[in-house]
């Protein structure tokens, strides 16, 4: 086998993931190639992939007529095409998932992001799509918006594994991690396993795109490695704080940080430039599949980026001079994000009920003389 990047990021220590899911893909084996060819221990999907894969393939096709016959609409028709498709690309991440005795092996299904700020119906969701999935190596994913950190807690304290989204500061981190960290101390209080899977995801280059025509060119496409570089010690931090360690040693699996948004927007940037600066220890990067063949055609990666926030402070500072208020940006970019997530739902619904009913009108009669 030929040694690429993708085997020098597993030798480091972190975990690559693929930032995409279709059914032709699943069909051709292309996502079995790329778990043996370029280390994928992981898949992780959000609305707006699916939406692209329904619109721009006749992949689903039969699916949602066959479906649609039966009776199914909407939302739910939505979650029976993506319950089928995820169960079984967890099945194929399954010896991933047991060879790293649940830390790896992940595949990620969102709850509709209508729900952002109902944590009632977030839990209620979050419950009924993973009961319904049927595997162990399911996330459910939820935002960490202010009601998404309340059915966070709450889910994971029902046994529940989350991928929280839509995080891109420290802070931003840090409130998923206390409450991944308090659900777990209340399942240890009540008796319950400790052992229930979870990751942050921080979101990297929608940070450059939003401030590149506010900062001079010398400071493009660096505030987004800045920002991880300084989320990645605080987790760090948190890995040794002896809270942490005693959830640890009552047998708890550490909820690990994932890098999302990793492939690179502006086309004057290399097109790996997140995935080489953001390769450390005990993380995850999640990239789009343009990422990932790029990784294997051309990346060296031989240097882990190091625990410590090294020089990002300083850059940080030097953001702030120029004008950019970093915690503003982080909630307006999260904001943006939730919108982002709402518009691409609502078309992904719109998109599946057009081809539903395009597939069952009956056909044009052709005309007579």
């Amino acid at each position: 086998m030929t040694m690429n990047a993708t085997h020098q990021l597993k030798a480091l220590g972190q975990s690559l993931w693929l930032d995409n899911i279709s059914r032709g893909m699943l069909d051709d084996g292309i996502l079995k190639h790329y778990i043996d060819d370029f280390c994928v221990t992981g898949l992780t999907s959000n609305p707006a992939i699916f939406q692209k894969a329904v619109r721009d393939t006749g992949s689903y096709d039969e699916a949602i007529a066959r479906k649609t016959r039966a009776g199914s609409s909407g939302e739910a028709l939505f979650f029976e095409l993506a319950i089928e498709d995820l169960q079984r690309a967890a099945d194929l991440f399954l010896p991933a998932h047991e060879a790293s005795r649940g830390l790896d092996g992940w595949v990620s299904l969102e709850v509709s992001p209508l729900l952002a700020s109902d944590a009632g119906a977030t839990i209620q969701s979050a419950a009924q799509l993973h009961a319904r999935a049927r595997r162990p190596n399911l996330f459910i994913k939820i935002p960490g918006t202010a009601a998404g950190l309340i059915a966070i807690e709450e889910s994971i304290f029902s046994g529940v594994p989350v991928n929280i989204t839509l995080l891109f500061s420290r802070e931003q981190y840090l409130q998923a991690a206390y409450a991944y960290m308090r659900a777990i101390e209340r399942r240890i209080a009540a008796g319950l396993d400790p052992a229930v899977g979870s990751v942050a995801s921080i979101f990297v280059s929608r940070w450059d795109v939003a401030v590149r025509d506010a900062v001079k060119p010398a400071l493009r496409n660096r505030l987004g490695i800045a920002v991880a570089r300084r989320a990645h010690k605080a987790y760090c931090d948190l890995l040794a704080s002896p809270r942490w360690e005693k959830l640890a040693a009552a047998g708890a699996m550490p909820q690990r940080l994932l890098w999302a948004s990793t492939g690179a927007k502006d086309p004057d940037a290399p097109d790996t430039l997140y995935v080489q600066a953001l390769a450390a220890d005990r993380t995850i990067n999640t990239v789009p599949e343009k990422t990932l063949l790029a990784l294997a055609a051309h990346a060296h990666i031989d240097v882990a980026m190091p625990a410590g926030a090294g020089d990002a402070e300083a850059l940080l500072i030097e953001f702030e001079r120029s004008g950019i208020d970093l915690q503003a940006l982080a909630r307006t970019l999260q904001e943006q994000g939730t919108q982002s997530f709402d518009e691409s739902w609502s078309a992904l619904i719109a998109g599946i009920k057009h081809k539903g009913d395009a597939l069952e009108a009956p056909p044009a009669r052709a005309r007579t003389r």
